[in-house]
């Protein structure tokens, strides 16, 4: 189905048709239906899945798979939540299970430094911290690191997030603040020397 979106060239139409419809006219099958929803929300479906495996390439390939897994199931959309919500909760499943056949879960080294200056308001980082601040987030349980991720560089709400991994409201906003005071125990001796040396060089 993704192949064939890729031909279909966009229709140019400046008047967007109600998402229910679309749903409703790409699960009949109308590819034209289905290149709108796949254009209205691939590239959130993409900076998710490479949020989730730090490799552009990757990212490409689960992007596709998300797709695949969306237009496939489409006949299962009830329409309880936001299409948007529905195809991000498709997005993070396909994601997650690759990593987790691969064991791995890598972050972008622009991403690990705009979650560190949004918490702490630091400057640049020192390349031995960046690489410290890498190496606590991956030693972070998986399902704190991905509510800190999906929430602190994302900008998904804890509601929002609860709904697409299928857990509480009051359960993302607790493995966020879990995942913070991890990082900062895990970063509080390097950033004791930091200081340190930026007294010293004053």
């Amino acid at each position: 189905m993704l192949q064939v979106l890729k031909a279909v060239p966009p229709t140019g139409s400046a008047t967007v048709r109600d998402e229910r419809t679309l749903i409703a006219e790409a699960a009949k099958g109308d590819r034209t239906a289905a290149r709108e929803l796949y254009d209205a929300h691939v590239e959130r479906v993409h900076r998710i899945a490479y949020r989730i495996c730090g490799d552009a390439d990757q990212a490409d390939d689960l992007t596709q798979d998300v797709f695949v897994q969306v237009f496939r199931r489409l006949d299962q959309f009830r329409g309880d939540s936001a299409f948007s919500t529905w195809v991000h909760r498709v997005a993070l499943t396909v994601s997650l299970n690759a990593m987790r056949k691969v064991k791995k879960f890598r972050q972008r080294e622009t991403d690990l430094d705009e979650a560190f200056h949004h918490e702490h308001d630091a400057g640049e980082l020192e390349p031995d911290l960046r690489d410290r601040l890498r190496e606590a987030i991956d030693a972070l349980p998986e399902g704190s690191r991905v509510a800190l991720v999906m929430h602190t560089i994302e900008g998904f709400s804890h509601k929002e997030i609860g709904e697409m991994l299928g857990i509480a409201e009051g359960t993302s906003k607790a493995r966020v603040f879990d995942a913070r005071a991890r990082l900062k125990k895990a970063l509080a001796p390097h950033m004791t020397d930091l200081r340190n040396t930026e007294k010293e060089q004053a």
